[in-house]
């Protein structure tokens, strides 16, 4: 039997400036992102490049996002229980999105650039590997119609303060 998820997020524009739309450049694009059950709201704009609020996220800091904190969740989840300890994640993830002609475009590609510390140096390799294993199971890589890789860098707290990496 298939499971299902649905999901619920309300989009509420608030950049109207007094005029609404009487003008490509009469309103911001600035809006808010939130979800019944969620604390807080997500302050959102458009690109800066496309007169949005560079201070707020755009959709496509957020497909970038979305991609990095899946992977993450998927390999933390690995590492568990494979017995891993990690210590420390932190993803510097970078997508590259094509205007087309006609003002259209597309993401083609994102990378992932996790950067894991892990408690013992004998399992470096076995958390390397779980970093493909996270990508074939990460729900929003599998839906994208782009390369999405990752080029990990896993190192390892020794007890003198050095670290080992791979």
């Amino acid at each position: 039997m298939d499971h299902v998820h649905h999901y619920e997020i309300t989009v509420t524009w608030t950049g109207n400036t007094g005029t609404g739309t009487s003008g490509y450049r009469a309103y911001a694009r600035d809006h808010d992102i939130s979800g019944q059950t969620k604390s807080t709201s997500i302050a959102g704009s458009s690109d800066p490049a496309f007169r949005g609020d560079p201070s707020r996220y755009s959709p496509e800091d957020l497909v970038v996002a979305s991609l990095s904190a899946c992977h993450m969740l998927w390999f933390l989840h690995f590492c568990a229980n494979a017995g891993i300890i990690v210590t420390s994640y932190e993803d510097l993830a970078s997508g590259t999105m094509r205007l087309n002609p006609d003002g259209s475009g597309e993401f083609t590609s994102v990378t992932l650039h996790p950067r894991v510390v892990i408690s013992e140096p004998s399992r470096i390799g076995d958390t390397a590997a779980l970093h493909a294993k996270a990508h074939q199971f990460c729900f929003i890589a599998r839906s994208m119609n782009f390369p999405v890789t990752h080029e990990p860098i896993v190192t390892a707290s020794l007890a003198l303060g050095t670290s080992s990496k791979t």
